[in-house]
């Protein structure tokens, strides 16, 4: 008799067991499903991320590094002006925080912002060190997402490094020598996990961590060498090829193809104002065709023209009154021409490309936007702001940035049931508006030989 019927039998014993079995149909198994994972899932958890602008020599790079930091890095007509990449700030645009700033009129304004890299441009062997390859593809490797900035326009004037304009051939040199430069560091790896083979599985516990891995990087290693590029491996299509052990191991590799990209394609002010350009429909397929990604076209020759317009007369001497007036400026003559700034646009969706997001603390003496990864829980937000937060965390309280813009006050969202509560599980949303109450309690000290010790 089966355990279960022993049990049983105890009760009713006038029942044999092959008949009980048979006439009680026990309930399936409740299936749990994993959630599907996506390209959410590849990467650093971090709040603190950076994008680096990649692409060719002369295709504008440092231009559109220029434009969008207002600095004056070095974009000359020859290959590799830029060799140490440059790094800056820049201020995520967002009409939330501006009407939160409008609002409150605090005392101090902290924007959200990114972290952006203008990375020396690669050429095609980089991969085996070409062009000062293999330090420009480190650089890349220190970055968590990037912009590919390909040229679309014609000038004599400003050399190209392969003597020809063809952004789509620009896209294949770019993501082979990414891939070739993976898979070089996929089979140094396996041939570290062939020589600890013996001394790995001395243990269960080591051997059984051992062939997970070992399996990974094989399974990454034929996805490499199948022409396939390691973030298409999930979230795309029907079926994901990494499973969540294999992202653990991806994301500890930090492999070049793993980093989310988008495409921003050069035209020149003509074409950037008309909206055509031969180049752009050749771009959206092959891009699509390699499992797809945000494409932005840009004009660095409109953006650079922007930037060194200037208002007035030239008498202002307020540096402040100055940028004002040059933004008249640059206002009218985008209106006349029927164009807008490419630039805010590409903060915004490079920004969202690595994950990030930022909830709003706002009163009088502050409004601020914190930068997190999606993902976050409330008591990781807190740690964004101070550790002591996270470590002290009691609670958050939250409302929606559409909930307070409708009501107008914190206390009418109260008044409508909008303002909650949240625990240390509550998953931040991007805009929270977001008071958190926290207790740190100092260590006591106690007397150990005549010292204190914490």
């Amino acid at each position: 008799a089966c355990s279960w019927c022993i049990n049983v039998h105890l009760r009713v014993r006038a029942v044999p067991c092959d008949v009980f079995c048979r006439s009680v149909t026990m309930p399936p198994k409740k299936v749990v499903e994993e959630e599907r994972l996506g390209p959410w899932a590849l990467g650093k958890f971090s709040s603190r991320l950076k994008v680096g602008i990649v692409g060719l020599p002369n295709v504008g790079k440092s231009t559109l590094y220029n434009t969008l930091t207002k600095c004056s890095i070095p974009a000359e007509n020859f290959p590799f002006c830029t060799i140490e990449p440059n790094e800056t700030r820049v201020n995520v645009p967002d009409e939330r925080f501006d009407w939160l700033v409008e609002k409150h009129q605090p005392k101090s304004i902290v924007h959200p912002w990114l972290e952006i890299c203008d990375i020396a441009g690669l050429v095609k062997g980089a991969a085996q060190g070409a062009g000062l390859g293999n330090a420009f593809l480190s650089h890349i490797r220190a970055v968590d997402g990037i912009v590919h900035v390909m040229r679309a326009f014609e000038d004599p004037d400003i050399v190209h490094v392969e003597d020809r304009v063809d952004p789509v051939d620009d896209i294949e040199i770019i993501s082979n020598e990414l891939r070739q430069k993976d898979l070089e560091a996929i089979e140094r790896k396996l041939a570290d996990l062939n020589r600890d083979k013996t001394r790995m599985n001395s243990n269960p516990a080591n051997k059984k961590e051992w062939e997970a891995e070992f399996a990974t990087v094989n399974k990454v290693k034929e996805w490499l060498e199948a022409g396939k590029e390691v973030r298409l491996g999930v979230g795309c299509g029907d079926a994901d090829a990494w499973s969540t052990k294999d992202i653990q191991y991806i994301n500890e590799y930090q492999l070049l193809t793993s980093k989310p990209v988008i495409y921003l394609v050069n035209l020149s002010e003509d074409d950037y104002k008309r909206k055509k350009n031969k180049w752009l429909k050749p771009i959206h397929d092959w891009v699509k065709a390699h499992g797809g990604a945000a494409i932005l076209p840009f004009s660095g020759e409109l953006e650079a023209k922007l930037q060194d317009m200037s208002g007035g007369d030239g008498t202002e001497s307020d540096p402040v009154k100055m940028e004002a007036n040059a933004d008249i400026v640059r206002a009218e003559y985008l209106k006349e021409n029927g164009m807008v700034s490419a630039l805010p646009k590409i903060v915004v969706t490079s920004f969202k490309m690595v994950h990030l997001q930022y909830f709003f603390t706002a009163g009088p003496d502050e409004v601020r936007g914190w930068v997190v990864r999606k993902g976050f829980t409330a008591p990781q937000g807190a740690g964004v702001i101070h550790t002591d937060f996270e470590q002290g965390f009691i609670c958050a309280e939250v409302m929606a940035f559409a909930d307070l813009k409708e009501h107008g006050t914190e206390l009418e969202v109260k008044a409508k049931g909008r303002y909650r509560q949240e625990g240390k599980t509550y998953i931040l949303q991007d805009g929270d508006v977001i008071f958190y109450k926290f207790n740190v309690t100092t260590p006591k000290k106690t007397l150990m030989g005549g010292k204190t010790s914490k």
